[in-house]
């Protein structure tokens, strides 16, 4: 993704509304790497014919230490976890050039029924920290059952969080960033664009040039295996949702003798290019607009129509508003000077586009806005979906998500020429966002380091089932591409969530938490084809 509201960046998901509203938003867009990725002698090239091969079965003896090494764990600063460091190679295809610091926390199992090992989590981002994830949400508000039975674990990828993060721009320059006009009126403002997508990958090149090359899908997922070897599991046991279905199919390809029970939530496609990918996504927040315009009419204080208006007079009047804070940013009452313009106010929809959930908070949003001149509301919205704090500071999120999504796909566009030709396509996936995210697509176009990956097919041959979910109305990750992904894994199971928002374990469906958890319990995946709302 970007490090904007753009695509490519897939958040997971939690199951409450606030946690969402933080996990969740963990964005949109997976990064497909290739089986060329850096260390991972995989593949050959060939677009999405290739095929992810799998690694040999017997490790390599250069790996060995890695491997065996023993975790020593501590308390956490979280009460009732634990917390250790891992070490991995920093680069697969030289494992004596160094190493890297991984962050591994884990809750141990509750119950006195038959232990079932480790269930490892990851909840997308790229960027998103599990082990934050782990500790706020997953670790405590998954099903009693799944954790009274499992050991919850989680690692942050290589890069992310409190693994060895990449680094970048600090709070008042990614505050200025965050502002950046992505629906360029003139050349000047074009420039400007640009201008801001080339500081932000040569700030990213000055603080982090020993990660920037190491923090792909493939490697990450090779990671998992040095952790379940260090776990003593024979298997891997994995939830991953969003860009942590990419994440999870990566390492199905990679080892798929060593897969366990393993569930995509909100599955990524890796056949697709970056700008494929991209156009998809615009039309999956078109949807959810739609969805979420509808709704918004039928009640009294919408700000954006009333009853008896089109999805397509809502969107009129949302880019109305869009164009009067693009010549005139409102207050928005931030301790920091901040006014809500046109940038923010839009990622401040697209993030509640996520979760039906925040449906209400963004029309109370959009009314004091509109009617109030008081752009809080959605400035709040937008700090939530970049994990800014009140005091300026912003997680590392967007650094890593960048970072990884440039490395695991070459850009969809290469400047702002291909831009200009594309936005036709995107403006007819989205009359409202297209614009906006066709530019956003531009960073990787700048970025210091090459993309080793490209798209590829995950086949998995050997694999245990793999559960595989969509959301039919998701607007980060559409429902296709979770059909494809199914269709792909050679023991993929396809489970269907008729529904609004983003993933669907934990989200409310009996239907499909039941289906889940009886697979992670029993290993008896639902029948193909199942559909729940």
């Amino acid at each position: 993704m970007h490090t904007r509201p753009s695509l490519r960046r897939t958040r997971g998901a939690r199951s409450r509304t606030t946690a969402r509203l933080t996990a969740a938003l963990f964005t949109a867009a997976a990064l497909l790497v290739s089986a060329c990725s850096s260390g991972s002698s995989t593949t050959s090239a060939g677009g999405a014919d290739t095929v992810l091969a799998a690694l040999p079965h017997a490790t390599p003896s250069v790996l060995s230490s890695y491997y065996s090494q023993k975790l020593h764990w501590h308390s956490c600063a979280v009460p009732g976890f634990q917390c250790a460091t891992m070490k991995a190679p920093l680069n697969y295809a030289e494992p004596g050039a160094g190493d890297v610091r991984l962050a591994v926390a884990r809750k141990l199992a509750t119950g006195k029924g038959r232990p079932l090992g480790s269930l490892l989590v990851n909840p997308g981002g790229p960027g998103g920290s599990a082990v934050g994830y782990l500790q706020s949400y997953a670790g405590i508000g998954y099903p009693a059952d799944v954790r009274a039975r499992y050991d919850m674990v989680a690692v942050d990828p290589r890069g992310v969080g409190r693994s060895e993060p990449v680094e970048c721009l600090d709070g008042r320059q990614m505050d200025a960033y965050a502002e950046t006009d992505l629906t360029p009126d003139d050349q000047r403002e074009e420039n400007a664009l640009v201008t801001a997508d080339k500081g932000f990958a040569e700030s990213c090149a000055a603080h982090s040039a020993r990660l920037l090359r190491h923090v792909s899908t493939v490697e990450a997922a090779r990671d998992m295996d040095i952790l379940r070897a260090a776990l003593g599991d024979p298997k891997l046991n994995y939830v991953g949702a969003s860009y942590g279905t990419f994440l999870g199919a990566t390492y199905a390809g990679l080892f798929p003798d060593r897969v366990g029970r393993m569930v995509l939530d909100g599955a990524m496609d890796p056949a697709l290019d970056s700008r494929q990918m991209n156009l998809d996504q615009t039309a999956g927040f078109e949807t959810a607009f739609q969805a979420f315009a509808k709704d918004c009419v039928r009640h009294s204080d919408c700000s954006l129509g009333s009853r008896g208006s089109t999805p397509a007079q809502v969107g009129d009047h949302l880019r109305a508003f869009f164009r009067k804070l693009d010549a005139r940013p409102i207050p928005a009452g931030d301790a920091d000077g901040r006014k809500l313009g046109e940038a923010l106010a839009t990622t401040g929809v697209i993030a509640a586009m996520y979760d039906q959930g925040t449906w209400e908070q963004l029309r109370e949003a959009l009314t004091s806005a509109m009617k109030e001149n008081d752009g809080a509301g959605l400035l709040a919205l937008s700090d939530s979906y970049y994990e800014r704090d009140s005091g300026g500071h912003y997680s590392n999120l967007m650094m890593a998500n960048a970072a990884v999504n440039c490395l695991d796909l070459p850009s969809a566009f290469t400047g702002p020429e291909q831009v200009e030709k594309a936005l036709p396509d995107f403006e007819k996936a989205s009359p409202v966002f297209g614009e906006g995210l066709a530019w956003a697509s531009l960073n990787c176009a700048y970025w210091p380091v090459k993309a080793t990956g490209e798209p590829h097919r995950i086949e998995a041959k050997g694999a245990a089932p793999i559960v595989v979910v969509g959301t039919t109305r998701d607007p980060a990750t559409p429902y296709h591409w979770a059909r494809s992904l199914a269709h792909q894994l050679a023991s993929g199971r396809l489970l269907t969530y008729v529904g609004d928002g983003h993933t669907a374990y934990g989200r409310g469906s009996t239907c499909i938490d039941t289906a889940i958890n009886t697979y992670l319990l029993s290993g008896t995946p639902p029948t193909t084809g199942k559909r729940c709302s």
